[in-house]
């Protein structure tokens, strides 16, 4: 399981992982697409709660993983992304994970500081004209506040980047995680590593987890 704070690298670390072990990657929101277009009994259940626009509730979210996790192509291995969120989902999947002898045997938590996120996730700015994408540490504009495309030098930032709206993702995201944390780290399959690398080392670090079990 992939643990870390949004902007953290999670999704990068995802594909390399399972590239390199070729294990799937179950991901909630891949699963619960797939398990609405299959109509499985479980699908069914979350598109009523979908269609609603409501949050689909932690028994239908865990079964439907219980009904993923029950399939032949993770018999080698898996990466769950986006599951659990919370302690309720966590123990529903020790549960049934032990149940079809799938147990979660290693929890990677790539690790930033929250700081140097705000850095990551609310640098990001777009010219209004012509819309390319810049961000104030890895993609500037080659002149200072003149889009490399257009010319134009007006920017806007989107409402999904600006400073108060990250904060509080962090901040909900943080409070979220730290029980789940606690969890993995009481049983002993909670890995550490540091995010706060070039992306290569970051995932040689997981490897080497990843490679020691």
């Amino acid at each position: 399981m992939l643990i870390g704070l949004p902007g953290a690298g999670k999704g990068t670390q995802a594909e390399r992982i399972v590239d390199t072990y070729a294990i799937p990657h179950i991901s909630t929101g891949d699963i619960f697409r797939a398990a609405i277009k299959n109509s499985t009994p479980m699908g069914i259940e979350a598109k009523k709660y979908i269609d609603k626009g409501e949050l689909v509730p932690d028994e239908v979210t865990n079964g439907i993983v219980k009904e993923r996790l029950a399939q032949d192509d993770v018999n080698n291995g898996y990466l769950l992304d986006g599951f659990p969120r919370n302690m309720a989902q966590a123990e529903a999947l020790e549960q049934f994970s032990a149940e079809l002898d799938k147990a979660l045997n290693c929890v990677i938590y790539i690790h930033v500081d929250p700081e140097s996120l705000m850095e990551r996730l609310t640098g990001r700015y777009i010219c209004r004209n012509c819309g390319a994408t810049y961000h104030k540490l890895f993609n500037p504009t080659t002149v200072e506040g003149t889009c490399d495309r257009c010319g134009e030098h007006e920017f806007y930032q989107r409402e999904d980047d600006k400073p108060e709206t990250v904060k509080k993702r962090l901040e909900v995201n943080i409070e979220m995680n730290t029980p789940l944390l606690d969890f993995y780290r009481e049983q002993g399959i909670l890995h550490e590593v540091n995010g706060n690398q070039e992306i290569d080392q970051v995932f040689a670090d997981i490897k080497k987890v990843l490679d020691s079990l």
